[in-house]
């Protein structure tokens, strides 16, 4: 398996000859969130988290986007957490970008390594280790589940990027594609997490503009990004972060694919109120 799929480079300190700028911005309708700010003095500790530090990348916020947490996970070995999720509330989606990794859910053992995904319904009994002699490096998307009456729970999904096919796009000659880990036709599930494919030359070829909130990590390649007014170069290792009705549009110039995991909220009515 070929790991260069999946960035994994975030850690360490720029050096003291570094230039300040970059093109790290935060906006009223989005964020970009460069793999040069994903240093070592930016991590967070997690309270019954052992040998784990975890960069979030982003939260809920009052006027920006509300529905999810993301998280990008490091566990090195011997670590993890018998108590990972503190809310049971909370449903997660993990995709593993680097090293080895046991999460027990259930009582039932799932071995991940990269390129692996797994959903973990809330209310959900599990837990993480890693007992591999390497760093284990993951997302972790956190989002309160939207229950429906008369609606049952989703199940748990243990699978891995090589078990599923990239649905290629209509009309798109498959220069851009989806790989999906849930099935989108299934309504029980209320997010999504998948990774979208652009060949050299691939475009998304008008300025989406939705309800679904979006959360962009670039797992592979460069290109440019329309977020909103502006034309973003991203590449592997950056973050981008969408609030709903954010027009975006993207074109991959090369020379290789360029590739991100992507969440977005879906299959619910709107909240129209609070509490």
């Amino acid at each position: 398996m070929d790991d260069r799929r999946y960035y994994a480079g975030m850690g360490g300190l720029p050096g003291q000859t570094e230039l300040l700028s970059s093109k790290a911005v935060f906006t009223t309708a989005y964020a970009v969130i460069p793999r040069t700010v994903m240093a070592d003095i930016v991590t967070s500790l997690l309270p019954h988290w052992s040998k784990t530090r975890a960069w979030i990348i982003a939260r809920p916020m009052t006027g920006f986007s509300e529905t999810f947490a993301q998280y990008i996970m490091e566990v090195a070995p011997g670590g993890g957490s018998e108590r990972p999720e503190p809310d049971a509330r909370v449903q997660g989606a993990i995709f593993v970008v680097e090293g080895e990794m046991t999460i027990v859910h259930e009582g039932k053992v799932h071995h991940l390594q990269a390129g692996s995904f797994a959903y973990l319904p809330a209310g959900s009994r599990w837990s993480l280790t890693n007992s591999s002699a390497g760093l284990a490096k993951f997302h972790w998307v956190r989002k309160k589940f939207q229950a429906v009456e008369g609606l049952e729970p989703p199940p748990a999904i243990f699978t891995h990027e090589d078990e599923h096919a990239i649905s290629p796009m209509p009309d798109t000659n498959g220069t851009w594609g989806t790989t999906r880990f849930i099935d989108p036709n299934d309504v029980r599930y209320d997010m999504h997490l998948n990774i979208v494919t652009l060949q050299p030359g691939g475009t998304i070829p008008f300025m989406e503009t939705h309800v679904m909130e979006h959360g962009l990590y670039v797992l592979e390649g460069k290109a440019v990004y329309r977020l909103n007014t502006d034309w973003v170069e991203v590449e592997a290792g950056d973050f981008m972060w969408l609030r709903a009705f954010c027009p975006q549009a993207c074109y991959a110039g090369g020379p290789g694919r360029f590739r991100y995991l992507l969440y977005k909220d879906v299959n619910r009515h709107v909240e129209l109120w609070k509490g």
